[in-house]
């Protein structure tokens, strides 16, 4: 569903439509058995405003049922184009497809063949006063009111879904929804692009992957048109060392965007949690919803794990007594539809964990829209990395849970027990001049590594500029969920700093390698990543408002990673890695209270970082242990 000149950003960035069939034999069959079965037509099906949105529609061709119809809302393109062009895959759930439903897909307003103005993460408007007052809720309503009442044979239900951003446009559609929506599947939902998805994580820019992705996504568009042309196609990209050649990050409008990126220069020029962001925040508006809501995650998406997670806990406050349930798995930005996932890094699941979410996936809809079988999915199902097992739980986080904190001691020392010293501290120097790299592992390319999410930290652990905590060998195995609670005592010769805080499971030192091995992976010892985040550190109290530190102060500095689902194993360790700089996963901090969007290279400074410990400073991360 990408134009050829974008496929090199964004396939790798959004798993959409065009990777979820492998196998040049599967597409064909799936064309063929599309071809004999459906329908293809175009509309242009106009909203409120008298704007017109590009819509592909794939009717069943028998006439002798109804069909409910599965629409999927997207700015990547609703290609094939021409009514005589049929895709080779109508959905990554071929068994829908198997099925028989009315798949409709449209490009949303402002991209591609529609019309209209594009805006980035489209503002909602809770009050709509005129005919003019639109957003992707109120073009949702009037795109299935036309279809509802305009193709034949549809049976009055209607359902919704998609990944990534097409998982934004599901989530809009629930508030003020549609009275035939009666199902709806936000998977990896693009929520709050500053908080943690995509854009910015806890206000750290996220350098490699909206440098490549906006240079194909953000090219002026002056006209409807069926392809983007990337704005730095001639770009070759051999090192991940490339990324200091924007640095500072407005060296890359300078040198790449050259002003025409209006994206990312709105991206650059909002660097903190303004009404730019604030108004494309979805979460507040999920309020009185009434459809079935499925929504889906990834444990190791690198994009969009804060989205799923917040989405679900946004329904669950503000729609009492809703029909939402919650499916997190062990897969990257929408793996779960891929035909197999079975692996991940260094992680090994035994099973087929995709198989698992098409069933449920299938089930769900076949229920809400066709009435058939039955839908008892408990609130929460997720499965546990570690021990490779599926559980289920009647709410996320779990209830079956005592709360512990891992506490950061002396000696390197990781313990479950709070320090019996008064006071402690470990010291390491930053250099934004030899910055900790994200991975040890470059495949080239301007795209990030997408396994960095699990993969062995050795690498990092052995680096003066890392700080280091282990416990004890594990003499039962525990198991850890929901966010993790990171309060540490803080202090920087500096006035701001990066903290990113890595969560770890340390395997013994007999683990077998696997088999097969075609990876080459040593596991004794490895260093398995389990969750990691970064905060800005100037806004360790408010995203709105950053604060400088005062240089070699203590200060308490608290934030939160996303939630796990973990088994750490007996005879293995736990490990929490603190570290200052993650390049060029994510951009450079002077270490200097700056406007970094405006900094040059004599703002950038070495500085020294320090932790504090023990009774008077007890840094630690609280989490959930399972019962």
């Amino acid at each position: 569903m990408i134009d050829q000149p974008m496929k090199q950003f964004l396939v790798p960035f959004l798993l959409l439509s065009l990777t979820l069939h492998s196998g040049a034999q599967d597409r064909k069959a799936d064309s063929i058995f599309i071809g004999k079965t459906y329908t293809k037509m175009e509309r242009m099906i106009p909203m409120r405003d008298g704007i017109k949105l590009f819509t592909s529609i794939y009717v069943p061709t028998d006439g002798t049922q109804r069909y409910p119809i599965l629409l999927e809302r997207t700015p990547y393109s609703c290609e094939p184009y021409g009514e005589e062009n049929y895709a080779s895959s109508l959905s990554w759930n071929n068994a829908l497809v198997q099925e028989k439903y009315i798949f409709v897909t449209q490009d949303v307003r402002g991209r591609y063949m529609s019309e209209g103005n594009f805006e980035e993460m489209t503002p909602h408007q809770a009050v709509k006063n005129t005919k003019n007052d639109t957003d992707e809720s109120s073009d949702t309503f009037d795109t299935i009111d036309w279809l509802l009442k305009n193709i034949k044979n549809n049976n009055g239900n209607v359902g919704i879904y998609g990944i990534s951003y097409p998982g934004f446009y599901a989530t809009a559609s629930l508030p003020g929804a549609h009275p035939a929506l009666k199902a709806v599947s936000p998977q990896a939902p693009v929520t709050d692009e500053f908080a943690g998805d995509d854009v910015y994580h806890n206000g750290a820019f996220f350098l490699m992957d909206n440098f490549s992705f906006y240079g194909g996504f953000d090219y002026p568009r002056p006209a409807p048109w069926k392809v983007y042309p990337s704005l730095f196609k001639d770009l070759n990209v051999t090192s991940s060392s490339f990324y200091k050649t924007i640095e500072p990050i407005g060296l890359a409008n300078e040198s790449y965007y050259k002003g025409q990126g209006k994206i990312w220069n709105e991206i650059i020029t909002h660097n903190t949690y303004d009404d730019y962001w604030r108004a494309r925040n979805i979460r507040p508006h999920l309020k009185g919803i009434k459809p079935a809501v499925l929504i889906v995650g990834g444990w190791f998406d690198a994009e969009d794990l804060f989205g799923p997670l917040h989405t679900y806990q946004a329904i669950e406050q503000l729609t009492p007594g809703n029909n939402c349930r919650i499916l997190m798995g062990p897969w990257t930005h929408g793996a779960w539809a891929q035909n197999e996932w079975t692996t991940y890094a260094n992680y090994y699941f035994d099973s087929n964990t995709s198989e698992k979410f098409k069933k449920i996936e299938f089930d769900f809809f076949e229920f809400y829209l066709k009435g058939k079988g039955s839908f008892s999915l408990p609130e929460a199902t997720v499965f546990i990395t570690g021990s490779n097992e599926w559980k289920s739980f009647s709410n996320w986080p779990p209830k079956e849970t005592e709360g512990v904190s891992l506490f950061l001691n002396d000696r390197e020392k990781l313990s479950l027990s709070p320090a019996k010293y008064e006071i402690a501290s470990d010291e390491f120097i930053s250099d934004p001049a030899k910055p900790v790299p994200y991975t040890d592992i470059y495949k080239g390319g301007r795209r990030r590594t997408n396994e960095y999410m699990g993969a062995d930290q050795r690498f990092a652990s052995s680096r003066p500029d890392v700080l280091v905590y282990q416990s004890e060998v594990l003499e039962d195995a525990i198991t850890l969920t929901g966010p993790l609670g990171v309060n540490l005592f803080f202090s920087t010769t500096g006035t701001d700093a990066d903290i990113v805080v890595k969560l770890i499971d340390v395997y013994p030192d007999n683990a077998p390698n696997p088999k097969p091995n075609p990876k080459g992976v040593f596991m004794p010892e490895m260093q398995q990543l389990v969750r990691a985040d970064v905060l800005r550190g100037k806004f360790r109290n408010s995203l709105e408002q950053p604060e400088p530190f005062i240089p070699n102060q203590v200060t308490e500095v608290k934030f939160t990673l996303n939630d796990i689902g973990h088994t750490f194993k007996k005879g293995h360790r736990m490990m929490v890695q603190i570290q200052s700089s993650w390049f060029p996963l994510v951009d450079l901090n002077p270490q200097k209270f700056i406007d970094i969007s405006k900094a040059t290279h004599a703002d950038f400074q070495k500085t020294t970082h320090r932790i504090y410990t023990g009774q008077k400073y007890p840094s630690r991360i609280s989490v959930l242990k399972l019962k």
